[in-house]
C-alpha cells in the first residue's frame, strides 16, 4: 500500500466521521454523566465491536450478513429500540445526582458501547465493500488489513474522545444547573443515537 492510498483513504474516513454517529451520540451522554476517563469504557466497547465487524468482513461474513434480510432487521431494530427504552427511562427519571455513587460501572459502559455498534450487523457489509478499494492485490492481504483496521479505530477513537473531552468540559461548567435536566438530556441524546443508528444501518 503506496502512502496516496493511505492517505486517500485517512481522508474518506475524516469525512465520513464528521457527522457524529450513534456511538458518538452514546460517548457525550455517558460522559456527561460520568466523566472522559471512565467513559474511555465506552469507546472501547465500541471499537472492539469495529474490530470483529471488520475480522468477519474480511472472513467472508459479509455475504451472509447481506443475504439474510431478516436476522439484519431483527439485530438492527434490537439495537435500535435498547437506545430508546434507555432514553425514555431517563426521560422519565428524577433529578441526577452527579455524586460518585450515581455513576454507572466501567463494565456497563463498555458494554452500552459494544451493543451500541454490534447492533448494526450491516456494518460488516461497509467493512467489507469499503477495505477492497484501498487493497493492493499483489502486496501481501493481511498487512493491508491490519493497517486499514487500526487506521479505522485510530480515527475512530480520536472521534470519540474529541467527544467525551468536549462532553465533560461542559458538565464540569454547568454542573450545578445541569443536574434537574441531565436525565432529559441523556435520554434525548440515547434516542438520537438510536434515530442515529437507524438511519446509518440504511445508508450503509
Amino acid at each position: 500500500m503506496t502512502l496516496e492510498i493511505w492517505l486517500a483513504y485517512l481522508g474518506l474516513l475524516v469525512v465520513y466521521m464528521i457527522t457524529p454517529g450513534p456511538s458518538h451520540l452514546l460517548m457525550l451522554s455517558n460522559s456527561l454523566g460520568n466523566g472522559f476517563n471512565k467513559s474511555i469504557a465506552t469507546a472501547a466497547g465500541d471499537l472492539s465491536a469495529n474490530f470483529l465487524q471488520m475480522l468477519a468482513a474480511s472472513l467472508g461474513l459479509a455475504t451472509i450478513v447481506q443475504s439474510s434480510q431478516q436476522v439484519f432487521f431483527y439485530i438492527k431494530w434490537a439495537g435500535v429500540l435498547y437506545l430508546v427504552y434507555l432514553g425514555v427511562r431517563l426521560i422519565r427519571a428524577g433529578q441526577f445526582d452527579f455524586s460518585a455513587g450515581s455513576q454507572r460501572t466501567r463494565q456497563s459502559l463498555y458494554w452500552q458501547g459494544f451493543i451500541t455498534s454490534v447492533a448494526n450487523p450491516k456494518a460488516v457489509v461497509f467493512f467489507a465493500a469499503l477495505f477492497p478499494q484501498f487493497i493492493v492485490l499483489t502486496e501481501p492481504l493481511w498487512g493491508q488489513f491490519i493497517v486499514l483496521s487500526f487506521t479505522y479505530l485510530i480515527i475512530d477513537g480520536l472521534f470519540l474522545c474529541f467527544y467525551g473531552k468536549f462532553a465533560e468540559a461542559f458538565a464540569n461548567k454547568y454542573q450545578s444547573s445541569l443536574g434537574q435536566y441531565f436525565n432529559k438530556l441523556s435520554g434525548f441524546l440515547f434516542i438520537g443515537a438510536a434515530v442515529m443508528l437507524s438511519l446509518k444501518s440504511m445508508q450503509r
